[in-house]
């Protein structure tokens, strides 16, 4: 399958829409969403085209296709106005590899034995290998942050490909 890898919306209409014209333009199967969907919070900036309404319009249409997690910045308010569940973390076997799945505020306190870790939060693109497991934050769609990218990921068959919304690629794993 591929998926569509991405993270921090932080309530941006504009950067929803664009990762809504990526999954489709790719042709993806799921939307992997790494949480901070709705809210900004209160250490960043309103992102462009701030509209929680209109995203929650986006992403609902979508509900069966995406599996997202809870980020630091969504709220019990979030789960009950999105379609989809959110989880506080996910695990399951991706593409034939153990996968886990957190928004990464609470990466430090992860002692499971996934191979691969998606995790967003940082808004920072990161591909790392600790200890036999692969660390991948696939940045932030709408508030990059250290001179980053607005960025996702594409994960088809053994392969993350991290990119940034001009499709320049920020890092490539296989296994």
């Amino acid at each position: 399958m591929k998926y569509f890898i991405v993270s921090d919306i932080h309530g941006s209409y504009k950067y929803a829409k664009i990762l809504i014209d990526k999954y489709n333009e790719l042709k993806c199967d799921k939307i992997l969403l790494l949480g901070d969907i709705l809210y900004h919070g209160p250490r960043n900036d309103l992102p462009e085209e701030y509209n929680p309404k209109e995203v929650i319009k986006l992403l609902n249409q979508y509900q069966d296709k995406i599996i997202a997690i809870k980020g630091n910045c969504d709220a019990e308010v979030d789960e009950m106005v999105l379609s989809f569940k959110i989880n506080n973390s996910y695990d399951d076997i991706i593409n034939g590899i153990k996968t886990h799945l957190e928004h990464g505020h609470h990466l430090d306190t992860y002692n499971g034995d996934a191979k691969i870790i998606l995790y967003g939060h940082t808004h920072i693109p990161t591909l790392e290998n600790k200890n036999n497991q692969t660390f991948i934050n696939p940045g932030s769609i709408s508030i990059p942050k250290a001179n980053s990218s607005y960025s996702y990921a594409i994960w088809d068959n053994n392969e993350i490909i991290g990119y940034d919304i001009f499709n320049n690629i920020n890092f490539k794993f296989k296994y």
